[in-house]
């Protein structure tokens, strides 16, 4: 589709005006013209980008793309937390598995309106959203332009993985290009050079080094945890770091006679949830300790249990993992009355999800 844009205000003639014309050589800044090639009529695509310098045309090539579009622009309820501003009419797993989804993990934020979220909370809620809505087209202006670089990046891969389990397509507009290989988006305009590209570039690859640790850099992680409790019992701590970056941590400790081990406080940092780091954190670890690979030199498989129902959802769908519990309804009521009575510890009431690591299955 061939997009011709003209764009015309007031030919100012002030005494100032003039002067800056004549000192910079400039005849008017009156007119705006430019031309794009979008191939909007082909099918198969899902995500384009329009990237360049702000003033270079990139929000009206996005509204002549499809002028019966209006720009994506989220409402949200001051009187809502997150958790019930976004899907009002699903389950709460599907709710929280759209969060996720984006890469917004942190349960304490589902709790708060949208308006008090930081930058990056917003830019990821905002996409959460727009996932879940799902429209047949959507236009994003000024795509991660208010958030870290680091966040804009995991943030723009995990909302193109996302929406690409969706039937519609979007449009992203940006004057970043640090998010396209993060993107992969299935065409590329760049307003600088006038130059489009198709499904050259590959999302980078995340260089996770792991180290055995202790409980002294939990503190950093612990915010980001939705259970506050003791520390585990003669654990084994792992922390995953890229670059020098705190970014996953993991404690394991083992059950009676050593013929299992337990793995908890799982934690992501925020900025890099939605870049399936997680998963391959826990499972790598859990392999390990099949493997014989602990401080005990003993093969065993690894229990690990979780009250998070997209972390659930998502060990449910991997075949290295089995479920083995589920108690959806929380504690004993009875048991952390009397607990309560004799300890001054009443338990717990939320549910929780046990599952068993098998390992990587036989070809």
């Amino acid at each position: 589709m061939k997009i011709d844009i003209h764009h015309r205000c007031t030919n100012f003639n002030s005494y100032r005006a003039a002067s800056i014309k004549s000192l910079f050589n400039v005849d008017s800044g009156a007119n705006f013209t430019l031309s794009a090639d979008i191939p909007l009529e082909d099918d198969d695509w899902q995500i384009g980008v329009v990237v360049g310098p702000s003033g270079t045309g990139k929000t009206s090539i996005g509204k002549a793309c499809w002028p019966d579009t209006q720009l994506w622009d989220p409402l949200w309820s001051k009187g809502k937390a997150l958790i019930d501003g976004i899907c009002p009419n699903e389950s709460i797993n599907k709710v929280t598995a759209a969060l996720a989804a984006v890469g917004l993990g942190s349960v304490p934020t589902w709790l708060r309106p949208v308006h008090v979220l930081s930058n990056g909370e917003q830019f990821r809620a905002n996409l959460a959203k727009l996932v879940w809505e799902a429209p047949d087209k959507a236009i994003i202006d000024e795509f991660s332009s208010v958030v870290d670089r680091q966040i804009a990046q995991i943030g723009a891969g995990a909302f193109a993985k996302s929406w690409r389990r969706t039937k519609g397509q979007a449009i992203l507009l940006s004057c970043h290009y640090d998010i396209l290989p993060w993107v992969e988006p299935d065409w590329v305009f760049d307003t600088a050079t006038g130059e489009l590209s198709r499904r050259s570039l590959r999302r980078p690859s995340i260089e996770l080094s792991i180290h055995q640790t202790n409980w002294r850099l939990w503190p950093l992680f612990e915010p980001h945890h939705y259970l506050k409790l003791p520390h585990m019992i003669a654990a084994t701590n792992y922390v995953g770091t890229v670059n020098g970056e705190l970014v996953a941590h993991i404690a394991f400790s083992t059950r009676p006679g050593l013929v299992e081990a337990r793995a908890c406080r799982l934690v992501i940092m925020p900025e890099w949830q939605g870049a399936g780091i997680g998963l391959k954190f826990l499972d790598h670890l859990c392999d390990m300790w099949l493997k014989g690979n602990n401080r005990y030199n003993k093969p065993m498989p690894t229990l690990f249990h979780t009250s998070h129902p997209g972390l659930a959802a998502i060990l449910r769908r991997s075949n290295k993992w089995t479920q083995i519990s589920a108690v959806l309804h929380g504690g004993n009521k009875e048991r952390s009355r009397k607990s309560l009575g004799k300890s001054g510890y009443g338990g717990h009431f939320r549910a929780v999800q046990g599952f068993r690591y098998l390992g990587t299955p036989n070809p």
